[in-house]
């Protein structure tokens, strides 16, 4: 029999809004995350800060907007208006108050919900407000979303504008650490959506002439593409796209200079209106897969009252360029419809190279029509029979539990032993392994056929289910889990060619990550460091005073399971792969992978000597240690 729970007016709780913030931050700002992935909270504190900046520089107040990384405290200074001296306060601790709802004031803005700014001042260990208005200033500071002082206005000759200092609190964003590649990739959009706009960032100018064809010359370079980028605007509307030398689609979209990384209905609607614009334009009834595979686009629009699927505003939602307003598809595809066949008409060596590119996707497809039914039954029938794949229970973007769904992580091994120590140690719900056998094949510069040909690329495409994109990705989190020596980096090598060079996307989205082990158990009688590094395992000898044991994991095989569950529970040290904004994936792996330059060779000397002092240089650490001992 069930012992009745006591339900009544004691459990009923009424909690305020920091609190409730504090108790439920993914609620305001996604995922937690230390600052290792682009859209980790730390990073979405930051642009809740730079959305009101960027605000009042499209409302024409301001044309600089200064940002500062130091000691992870971030401040943000813009040159607007200021905050009304007598709100302040308000306008930053408490929910439902701010100048967006005014929709004269900011008719087409990012954030109508008067949340973000208090969501950083309640998640903030330390918060500053400075606003700057004809000659007065307001300061107020906050600790945790409470007002710790108050400063009485007083007068000053600085220009107008608004200052806001911040710390994330370390207590809820545990070991986190700001990557600036990160915040310089965010600042880079801001610029590029907002020309004229000049934002500074620790010594560091980012300001755009050119908007998204700005955006994709600087991402994938002019010697990447197979004609000119086409670059077309009009009223609250922006398109800039070609087709690249890649595999995948690629595609950058903004509502209102937000960057919707997962897309929405803007991005549905440029992909229905670019394959209809293209078979009219030919009148071929091309496959869609055909005119998009390669394809590199960037979307930007801005319309009244954005409706967004999530606080954190990464997929649009809004049906409509206003409440009342027309079809936001109907929009995009009339705007197409006009500047994109219009420009073909004009332009014919591009719409060559356009249809160029279009019928080599098509050969291509039907080539490996074949080979890929074999491989997908072959694929099937090995996913029963083998143990490849060790799965978990929750799956990136199913339906049910959103936090173990994003959670989900596939740790990509090699050989027995190392699988064998993550399976026995890993989390069931959330955490998969898959198991390679041997070193996978170096598939730079090959088509996408060897995927469907070499059995170890086939069956890992099925297990991630990224075979037609990554849509349906099954796993947020792809980890490269290789040993730590010469064999282990080659392996890791060899992976990150494999996904960079036929699924650039899940890297480009950031899900692809290497997991970082302890190279070194120190360890005494009564205590034990596990050490990521040289210098941690010299730290660690000092701290026993140079009485230690010391162990060298060469293998992950190596690594007791209770040893392992501990670096790969919540403790877990993820190191994110990233494009950076002038990274070139073609130049890159032709670079490392391709034919030994003598370039290459300079590189492996350089670092060989650099390595060979460390080693010198802790040999003598060493040596000191035990002649003090």
């Amino acid at each position: 029999m069930n012992q009745e729970v006591a339900y009544n007016e004691d459990n009923i709780q009424s909690l305020d809004w920091k609190a409730h913030i504090r108790l439920r931050p993914g609620m305001y700002i996604g995922k937690l995350g230390d600052g290792a992935a682009p859209d980790d909270g730390i990073y979405v504190l930051i642009k809740e800060i730079i959305d009101n900046s960027i605000d009042e520089f499209v409302m024409g107040y301001g044309k600089t907007v200064e940002i500062r990384l130091e000691d992870s405290h971030i401040s943000v200074r813009d040159f607007g208006r200021g905050i009304p001296l007598g709100k302040v306060i308000e306008c930053v601790s408490q929910i439902n108050t701010g100048g967006k709802y005014d929709s004269k004031a900011f008719k087409k803005s990012v954030g109508l919900n008067g949340v973000g700014t208090k969501a950083v001042n309640a998640l903030a260990s330390y918060f500053k407000v400075v606003a700057i208005r004809d000659g007065q200033m307001k300061v107020a500071e906050f600790t945790g979303g409470e007002l710790s002082k108050e400063h009485p206005l007083q007068k000053t000759d600085l220009p107008n504008g608004t200052l806001m200092q911040f710390k994330p609190d370390n207590t809820i964003f545990k070991q986190f650490k700001f990557k600036t590649e990160f915040i310089e990739s965010q600042l880079w959009n801001y610029a590029y959506l907002n020309s004229g706009l000049k934002l500074l960032f620790n010594g560091k100018t980012f300001a755009s002439n050119n908007g998204l064809l700005d955006l994709l010359t600087r991402k994938i370079g002019e010697d990447a593409v197979e004609y000119p980028v086409i670059f077309l605007k009009g009223a609250d509307i922006e398109i800039a796209m070609t087709h690249g030398r890649h595999y995948g689609e690629q595609y950058h979209t903004f509502v209102n200079g937000q960057n919707t990384t997962q897309g929405g209905t803007h991005l549905m609607a440029f992909k229905e209106a670019v394959v209809r614009v293209v078979r009219e334009h030919f009148n071929k009834t091309y496959e869609p897969q055909d005119i998009r595979a390669s394809i590199i686009a960037a979307i930007s629009v801005r319309i009244e009252e954005p409706v967004f699927e999530s606080q954190t505003k990464t997929k649009l939602g809004s049906q409509n360029i206003a409440p009342e307003g027309a079809s936001l598809r109907t929009f995009v595809s009339d705007f197409l419809k006009k500047a994109l066949d219009d420009f073909l008409h004009k332009n014919k060596t591009v719409a060559d190279a356009l249809k160029r590119r279009i019928e080599q996707n098509e050969r291509e497809r039907k080539e490996i029509a074949g080979i890929k039914k074999i491989a997908t039954e072959r694929a099937k029938k090995a996913n029963i029979h083998n143990k490849k794949l060790r799965d978990c229970r929750f799956h990136w973007g199913e339906k049910g539990d959103a936090v173990k769904n994003a959670q989900s992580t596939l740790f990509i091994t090699e050989g027995d032993s190392a699988s064998g120590s993550i399976t026995k140690s890993r989390n069931v719900e959330t955490q998969a392994v898959f198991s390679l056998r041997g070193k996978p094949l170096n598939c730079y510069g090959l088509t996408k056929k060897v995927v469907y040909q070499n059995e170890e690329f086939n069956l890992l495409q099925h297990a991630l289910n990224i075979e037609d994109g990554i849509e349906y990705l099954r796993y947020n989190r792809v980890v490269i889990s290789t040993d730590a020596d010469v064999d282990g980096m080659h392996i890791r090598l060899l992976m990150l060619t494999f996904f960079l060079q036929f699924f650039p996307d899940l890297v480009r989205n950031g899900h692809l990550y290497i997991l970082q082990t302890p190279l070194f158990r120190v360890r005494d009688k009564k205590n034990t460091y596990y050490c990521y590094s040289e210098g941690e395992k010299q730290a660690a000898i000092r701290k026993l005073k140079g009485n230690a044991e010391i162990t060298r994991f060469k293998g992950l095989g190596e690594i007791s399971p209770d040893e392992f569950g501990a670096f790969i529970g919540e403790d877990i040290r993820l190191e994110p792969v990233v494009l950076t904004e002038d990274c070139n994936i073609d130049q890159t792996l032709e670079y490392y992978m391709g034919k030994n330059t003598p370039e290459r060779q300079d590189f492996i000397i350089e670092n060989l000597r650099l390595e060979l002092e460390e080693i010198e240089d802790a040999i003598e650490i060493k040596e000191a240690m035990q002649a003090a001992v």
